[in-house]
């Protein structure tokens, strides 16, 4: 039997009562579920995303092309949803592992406390301290091939999608680190932690078992809130020529390709800027309403 007074129902409650989370929510399905759906509006509309027809460049919508055609008379439409697939699962994916490092590194700093936090905390200023996107864009020129990896691996299409990934989560991590370090603190006070001590629990048992359940709501909201940082950063990059590499279609480097033709075909720009400002406005808002949603002194 559920119990009505629980804080997940109650949380759920003041969540569903958030009108904006709850259509950010919706938004974002509907999203999810066109860009996994791609290769069904492929078969539908017979055509490839990748598939270039010179002859019908720069096409206004039709029944053929929802959206119309780019440069390269490639559907505009299914190029935008399967941009999506890529720019989401950036997105999600480096949001995911940012949060599991900081959550590892804030955790043992805030559990252990003394030189560990002392050495942790100064770590993660000096993260906080480096020139954030000037360091991303020199780490994404850097030339894999000259790294001793393997050719079939770096010459690949997905490589660029792969080093994004790890680019943005080797250096995302210190908001999250500082958040839960600072909710570790406190847990680590309380009583049900010093009667785990006391009853001899090691202390991987006690951060993994007793803090960290307790850490949940704050670490979902931060991944929430950084899948739209990503996605701009993951743009930014993209749209510089740094980012995903064509063929594989991203929100960036459509925006990328269409830069030269702004005053010939302007709503080569608008489809994919508008996805971004979308997407990243509605997982704001989602995550505004997940951090309500969790907060007992909420009024929803």
């Amino acid at each position: 039997m559920v119990n009505n007074n629980s804080p997940l129902v109650l949380a759920l409650r003041r969540f569903t009562r958030h009108k904006l989370a709850m259509t950010s929510g919706m938004v974002l399905l509907v999203m999810i579920l066109l860009a996994l759906c791609a290769p069904l509006f492929e078969i539908w509309l017979g055509v490839g995303a990748n598939d270039v027809n010179l002859l019908n460049r720069l096409q206004g919508p039709s029944l053929a092309h929802p959206l119309g055609t780019d440069e390269l008379g490639r559907d505009q439409f299914l190029r935008l949803l399967y941009g999506g697939r890529v720019s989401l699962f950036v997105g999600f994916t480096a949001a995911v592992f940012s949060v599991v490092i900081g959550t590892v590194i804030g955790l043992t700093a805030g559990y252990f406390g003394g030189r560990v936090d002392a050495f942790l905390m100064r770590m993660t200023d000096s993260f906080i301290a480096l020139p954030g996107l000037p360091l991303l864009i020199v780490i994404a020129a850097i030339d894999l091939s000259k790294l001793g990896l393997p050719d079939a691996w770096v010459q690949s299409e997905s490589v660029s999608l792969y080093r994004i990934v790890f680019i943005v989560a080797l250096l995302g991590w210190t908001g999250e680190a500082r958040l839960v370090r600072g909710a570790a603190l406190s847990l680590r006070e309380r009583e049900f932690v010093m009667a785990a001590k006391g009853a001899g629990a090691s202390h991987r048992h006690i951060m993994f078992h007793h803090i960290l359940p307790n850490l949940l709501s704050p670490i979902i909201v931060a991944v929430t809130l950084s899948i739209g940082g990503v996605i701009l950063v993951e743009s930014a990059l993209s749209f510089l020529g740094l980012g995903i590499q064509p063929p594989v279609a991203s929100w960036g480097n459509m925006l990328t390709n269409a830069q030269q033709l702004i005053w010939e075909a302007p709503m080569q720009a608008v489809y994919p800027g508008l996805m971004i400002f979308i997407t990243v406005i509605a997982f704001n808002f989602l995550g505004d309403g997940l951090q309500d949603a969790f907060d007992p002194k909420a009024e929803y």
